[in-house]
């Protein structure tokens, strides 16, 4: 019987990349998006057979949403090998901004306790089966704090800290949770972003190393490595020329500038 890959935010960037290598690799399908239109689209412009895929709308901020489509791919397509939550938001913050404080609440809802809520409903089986693999989208931005994109560091150090808990808490079930820490990835989310990029990398050139991290079981990676490094050397530096070596660069759009 095919491996199968619940995977929410596949209707682009990472998500739909994901869903693309895990269905090379000989997955089955468990796609979740708001936009469920876009992956249909997506889907049938790839040519894939039907029977090699389920699609679930579902709002990963509204935690009955994101489990009725957990519940839903458990009842018709059963236990997932692979659960990925991906789906999150990144939207520049200024703490003076009362606006901006809801969209960190929000920011928080779908990075945060979405992800915890996407897990929720598989866990339980997969312990009771004794494998399984829950995959947690961090990114490198929650190593440290950026200024103006206060809301999404936190949400990614969130991820990151959330996920070993999580990892401790399933030790010996057989179960295993992984969090890959994204670097710069060419998305339509990035090509917004106002500041240098190093080491940008394609959506595709990740979900390969991504995927096949997943298949051997590490608990934390770096995706690319050399994002990694510098991620090392930037948490190593003394806060005085951290704040130095940040002063006067770029910040991340905020939501009224996005126009969203």
């Amino acid at each position: 019987m095919a491996r199968l890959a619940f995977i929410t935010g596949a209707s682009s960037g990472i998500g739909q990349a994901l869903a693309w290598r895990f269905h090379q690799a000989g997955y089955q399908l468990a796609l979740v998006a708001r936009r469920t239109h876009e992956m249909e689209a997506w889907a049938k412009s790839r040519d894939m057979d039907s029977a090699g895929f389920q699609i679930y709308g579902a709002d990963v901020s509204v935690m009955d949403s994101i489990r009725s489509a957990g519940r839903a791919c458990l009842a018709q397509q059963g236990v997932p090998d692979v659960v990925v939550a991906n789906a999150g938001i990144s939207i520049g913050m200024d703490t003076t901004a009362p606006e901006d404080l809801e969209m960190m609440a929000r920011t928080f809802a779908v990075n945060n306790v979405g992800l915890a809520a996407t897990f929720h409903p598989f866990i339980e089986a997969m312990v009771k089966r004794g494998s399984g693999a829950l995959v947690g989208i961090a990114s490198v931005a929650g190593i440290r704090g950026l200024p103006g994109h206060g809301a999404y560091c936190a949400s990614k150090a969130g991820v990151i800290s959330y996920c070993e808990s999580l990892r401790g808490e399933l030790r010996g079930t057989g179960v295993k949770v992984v969090t890959l820490s994204p670097g710069y990835i060419d998305t339509p989310l990035t090509r917004r972003n106002r500041y240098p990029m190093p080491f940008l990398m394609r959506a595709e050139d990740f979900a390969d190393k991504a995927v096949k991290a997943i298949e051997t079981g590490v608990s934390y990676r770096v995706i690319p490595w050399q994002m990694g490094l510098a991620a090392k050397l930037l948490r190593a530096l003394p806060d005085r020329l951290f704040d130095r070596l940040l002063s006067g660069q770029p910040r991340k759009r905020r939501q009224e500038q996005t126009g969203k």
